[in-house]
């Protein structure tokens, strides 16, 4: 068996709204929300970055079930928004959260699936018996050009899972993948904003990804989507992942747990581990939960995953104290000019 046997969260305290950027550039802030479905977004301050983010929610997962660090022996960190072009963040997180060095490392990369290709990677090492313990790391402080389509929705935050044998909160039963050549969303090298595939960005990526790689595990393991407690889907922004339920034939109610998006922004590597963060905060022994990632470029991964089944007072101990939902709430608004300064989108010009 392979599973979770921790979790942890980490998101900004600022926030800004969609309404303060659309002031900026003189667009409708109404036709932006209804549109994107996301009112306003995490901002990371001059001190944040994706591996400070990463640390912090690493450090409450092993802290919050008394995880051993110097049982860690594999490090996967997936992100897009790395603070350095060469020195892997994995290095940097082992060593913060106190990991024994006889350990393997690496900076993934695959747009915002890279995190759940290193849970990917974790569970053949654990399977294999050459590891007993991983911690994987999904985390970005996204990217976007001043006045983007992608400057309303890209957002900040970190997510943790730490995964072993014992899988004492949930056990992953089983995961499938949908790959092809898509190119929807890229960044080409030395570029700092990514551009934008307009029209390709929906049909023949996003929902083709998604689609296929949530029926490749339904196929695979004969199961019936009624078996479901919850599904968690990618979120880009807060429409595409209902409109992928809606296609699917799945209840929003099952996808609504896990749609952060709205209220934080699209985290991009961190977003399907901070909403499948908001769903195991409040599942219950035995519930099943169906996770797939998106990753632009393009490829989908996903994961059948089923909580474990105990008493619910011993399950509530090994979540967190604080849930994602309290980190959300807690929050400090910025203007624009305090945003662009922290996200540094203001250049010198000689």
């Amino acid at each position: 068996m392979t599973g979770i046997s921790a979790y942890g969260t980490s998101i900004p305290l600022r926030r800004i709204k969609v309404e303060e950027i659309a002031k900026q550039w003189g667009d409708n802030p109404e036709n932006i929300k209804n549109g994107l479905r996301v009112k306003e977004k995490t901002v990371r301050n001059h001190d944040e970055d994706s591996a400070t983010l990463a640390v912090e929610a690493s450090r409450e997962a092993i802290k919050t079930n008394q995880i051993n660090a110097k049982q860690i022996e594999a490090v996967y960190v997936g992100s897009e928004s790395p603070p350095y072009a060469v020195k892997p963040t994995a290095g940097i997180v082992a060593e913060a959260v106190g990991a024994t060095p006889n350990l393997t490392g690496a900076d993934l990369e695959f747009a915002c699936k890279a995190g759940t290709a290193g849970i990917q990677a974790a569970i053949g090492m654990i399977k294999s018996n050459e590891i007993d313990k991983a911690l994987v790391i999904g985390t970005d402080t996204s990217q976007s050009s001043p006045n983007n389509a992608l400057e309303y929705s890209a957002g900040c935050g970190a997510g943790a899972l730490v995964l072993d044998k014992q899988g004492e909160i949930a056990e992953i039963k089983k995961t499938t993948s949908y790959t092809t050549d898509t190119p929807d969303f890229w960044r080409k090298a030395h570029k700092e904003f990514p551009d934008h595939g307009g029209r390709f960005t929906g049909k023949p990526a996003y929902f083709k990804h998604v689609i296929n790689s949530t029926k490749n595990l339904l196929e695979q393991t004969g199961k019936d989507k009624e078996e479901f407690d919850y599904f968690i889907f990618h979120q880009p922004n807060g429409k595409f992942p209902l409109k992928a339920a809606k296609k699917l034939e799945i209840p929003k109610e099952k996808v609504e747990p896990g749609l952060v998006t709205p209220k934080i922004g699209n985290t991009y590597s961190a977003a399907t581990f901070l909403g499948l963060s908001n769903v195991l905060d409040r599942a219950k022994p035995g519930q099943e939960i169906l996770l797939t990632s998106y990753g632009s470029g393009a490829g989908s991964d996903s994961f059948w995953i089923k909580m474990k089944q105990q008493p619910e007072n011993k399950l509530e101990k090994k979540k967190p104290e604080k849930t994602l939902e309290d980190k959300i709430n807690r929050k400090k608004y910025v203007d624009y000019g305090t945003y662009a300064s922290y996200m540094n989108k203001l250049k010198e010009v000689y």
